[in-house]
């Protein structure tokens, strides 16, 4: 018999998130269902803007992707009207991108993600001496490991407990059957996840030193920067190396040797070694670390052969919205490209039901509409095809790309956690992608630095002139990888303001439901064949949505716990102000 488990919402992300899985009588999930009970409409806003807004406006479509929208926006624009900025800016703008990376990767690990795999409660017990020494099993130099250090740590969450709380770590699933990590490992991860408070400061800090602030930067802009005075100040350019140190150090001392501690643990670990069963990936070139050098490569890999590398056609990317509360008008496409995307809203509710409550127990509940509309994240489609795109999309693309600097430290991962490369294609393997990836960003994206102080000795040059040409029409994209994976914004001008305006982001392409075909997202297919060992305790579905990093971005439609509606919210254009 059937059973069906709904969490919601999914916690320790960015945005509302909704997953719904039916169970067999093994409690193996047969089928899954993404949703996201939010809407922005943050494109309808923009449309009518002047096009040298769209970065500003587009920065707000989330509070912790403000970098990368914020960018996108700006080079959408510029694509448009043709404009190349000063190899200083793009230089800049990579240095503040690598600042946004490993901030989110090492902030998804620990504070959002590092829970489902350290077992806070297990700490207690642990032995720090015997913590302290198991630390150099990773690391010839490890961070906040020294037994001192480690019994502070314990003492500290102890004082939580005995005030009959466990503050944020609260609510947990702790003594679940699917952590592996023993007393001392736990102790280890607890103390880097108090560590990150205050290395995550000085990420946040490498951003704001060219961008005015963290988060939503303001020194981008059409045609270049505006943090000239900063760019030319040898005090503030020293201080962006001092904290990039800061926070590779702690990339190479604690984020790094705790994923090469959970693989080698967790690989006996099922549900982490499963997870990924939608084998094609997609990624694009980011973080310039010379004139035609980047750190991450471009292309697709199809059915997991990293054998052979496919080049993106831009033209085979749309979105459609068969199971999406929209609509489109005036076409009769089932698919459209983002130059001609539409974001007409089509809200059509949740039904009554049955799902698995707390007590083990068959509770009514409100369900979404899985054979309609239910979620407000498209399904974009390359060539009719789902794609995951992210970190593990970069790693494939990079070994299938061989490049150096990742297939260096790829094998050096693998190496020391003894897994073979199929590994990599799992819950496990794509949380081990994010540290791998800032892994890459710590040992290189020193040369993006270098490259920017080499060409300050005879190139001041932080923007270029431009004009727009009312009588003209334009179009242009942005097309990168950010955090979360590819990001894509697409806009057309028309009149001097934005005619049309869409974004592709990531968690698009990895939450959206599935299409008219039937064929699901990467969220809904890693969770197909899972096991469950408490179905009031669903850590294993956590777990794996958690290790995508989703981020769904703020709503304006809004509906309470049980699927009910409170409102909506109608956004005009005209009325839209920042």
């Amino acid at each position: 018999m059937t059973k069906k488990i709904v969490v919601d919402p999914i916690t320790r992300i960015e945005g509302h998130l909704r997953i719904e899985v039916t169970v067999d009588e093994n409690n193996v999930i047969t089928d899954a269902h993404s949703s996201s009970t939010l809407w922005r409409g943050i494109e309808t806003i923009l449309k009518g803007r002047d096009p040298r807004d769209a970065g500003f406006l587009a920065g707000r479509i989330c509070g912790v992707c403000t970098y990368s929208h914020y960018r996108a926006g700006i080079m959408a624009v510029e694509d448009a009207l043709g404009i190349v900025p000063p190899y200083n800016a793009q230089l800049v703008r990579a240095l503040m991108d690598q600042a946004l990376f490993l901030h989110d990767h090492t902030v998804h690990f620990y504070t959002l993600h590092g829970l489902d795999w350290c077992d806070v409660v297990s700490a207690l017990s642990a032995s720090p001496a015997k913590a302290a020494k198991l630390a150099f099993a990773y690391t010839d130099n490890p961070i906040s490991a020294g037994e001192d250090e480690l019994t502070a740590v314990q003492k500290r969450v102890k004082d939580f407990v005995s005030k009959g709380a466990l503050g944020p770590f609260n609510n947990g699933y702790w003594g679940h059957p699917t952590y592996r990590f023993s007393p001392e490992q736990n102790l280890i991860v607890l103390s880097h996840y108090l560590k990150l408070l205050e290395i995550q400061r000085e990420a946040a800090k490498m951003m704001a030193i060219f961008g005015g602030k963290q988060p939503h930067p303001q020194s981008l802009t059409v045609g270049g920067i505006t943090s000239v005075m900063d760019v030319l100040d040898p005090s503030r350019l020293a201080e962006y190396k001092f904290k990039f140190d800061k926070v590779a150090d702690f990339v190479n001392r604690a984020y790094y040797p705790d994923l090469i501690m959970a693989g080698e643990v967790y690989v006996n670990e099922p549900s982490a070694t499963a997870g990924c069963n939608l084998l094609n990936f997609m990624s694009s070139k980011e973080i310039r670390v010379g004139r035609d050098d980047f750190l991450l490569e471009s292309g697709i890999v199809l059915n997991g052969d990293i054998s052979k590398l496919h080049p993106i056609n831009e033209d085979l990317i749309k979105e459609e919205v068969t199971h999406s509360w929209y609509k489109y008008e005036n076409t009769n496409e089932i698919a459209l490209q983002p130059y001609d995307g539409q974001t007409n809203p089509n809200y059509t509710g949740f039904v009554d039901g049955q799902s698995i409550g707390l007590s083990g127990k068959n509770e009514p509940s409100k369900l979404l509409r899985t054979d309609d509309k239910y979620s407000w994240i498209k399904s974009p489609r390359y060539d009719s095809m789902p794609m995951e795109v992210g970190p593990l999309a970069s790693l494939v693309v990079g070994l299938a790309a061989k490049n150096e600097r990742v297939e260096k430290t790829a094998t050096d991962f693998l190496k020391k956690t003894g897994l073979p490369l199929k590994a990599v294609f799992s819950t496990l393997g794509r949380t081990a992608a994010r540290g791998i990836e800032a892994k890459i960003i710590a040992d290189y994206g020193i040369l993006t630095f270098n490259a920017l102080i080499e060409n300050l000795k005879s190139d001041k040059s932080t923007c270029v002139p431009y004009s727009i040409d009312k009588d003209k029409e334009y179009k242009g994209r942005y097309i990168g990888d950010v955090p979360r994976g590819m990001l894509s914004h697409w806009a057309r001008i028309k009149n001097g303001v934005i005619e049309n305006y869409q974004c592709v982001v990531p968690s698009t392409w990895n939450a959206g439901p599935r299409d008219k075909a039937g064929k699901k997202g990467p969220y809904e297919t890693s969770l197909i064949g899972t096991k469950i060992a408490d179905v009031t305790k669903p850590l294993e579905i956590i777990r794996t949505i958690h290790s995508f990093d989703p981020c769904i971005a703020c709503a304006v439609h809004l509906v309470d716990t049980k699927g009910n509606e409170i409102s909506n919210y109608k956004v005009d254009p005209s009325m839209a102000r920042i």
